[in-house]
């Protein structure tokens, strides 16, 4: 279920848990007391959010995702490099979600082995969402590959966050500049494998297997890629 927090019903419900969540956790009982203080019908609070406060915690990391990609939208960037771009698009993605405690809780709720994959997904929402605001086209292996990387950055950036007591956590943005300049060796590895003639050859053979490799049909972060070969699509 794709629960929209820009719903007001589940809005509401958000704003009213997000108090209860430090102390319960996103748990049933921060559920029931966020639809009775909103003042939404316990039936339709349940109809919104049927998984409760799960449901809850998946909207607050998506409106994080929705508020940062309104404040890059917002911000000129045409001066900046893409790893500066990148850099400033997880900085306002952390920043986004104001309540540390939440996010702290959140990664608690989807540490859980039931639900990990709600977890991963929302997580590769993250890095779609940045790759797409700044404007990425590619549309094969580059697109998995870019957003499994930013995926991993972004995860071990928040980790880092909830434990940074800086100020102005500025140990977090070291950290964070430090990850992006190990993903940007890995970029740097493997262009210097493209342009080596013995070595591309050597790759030739699976670089056309993976060159079948597209995005998703839409853009849907949300589902498997597609192959390109005959007869052959996901």
């Amino acid at each position: 279920m794709q629960t929209d927090p820009e719903i007001p019903e589940i809005a509401r419900l958000l704003e009213a848990a997000l108090p209860h969540v430090a102390f319960d956790g996103w748990s049933e009982s921060t559920f029931r007391a966020a639809a009775a203080e909103a003042g939404v019908d316990p039936v339709l609070a349940r109809a919104l959010c049927p998984r409760g406060a799960l449901d809850l915690a998946v909207a607050f990391h998506r409106r994080g995702d929705r508020r940062m990609v309104e404040r890059l939208r917002a911000a000129d960037l045409s001066a900046l490099r893409i790893r500066e771009k990148i850099a400033l698009a997880v900085r306002f993605r952390i920043e986004a979600a104001e309540d540390r405690e939440a996010v702290r809780r959140g990664s608690t709720l989807f540490a859980l082995p039931m639900h990990a994959a709600e977890g991963a997904r929302l997580i590769w929402g993250t890095a779609d969402a940045i790759w797409s605001a700044l404007g990425d086209t590619s549309d094969d292996l580059n697109w998995y590959s870019k957003r499994a990387t930013l995926a991993g950055v972004y995860g071990a950036t928040v980790l880092y966050w909830l434990g940074d007591e800086s100020f102005g956590h500025e140990d977090t943005w070291a950290f964070l500049d430090r990850r992006i300049g190990d993903v940007m060796q890995f970029e740097k590895v493997k262009a210097q494998v493209a342009g080596n003639p013995v070595l591309k050859r050597l790759f030739a053979g699976p670089g056309r297997v993976l060159g079948k490799v597209r995005a998703p049909a839409g853009r849907r972060a949300d589902l498997p890629g597609r192959w390109s070969g005959a007869g052959n699509q996901e």
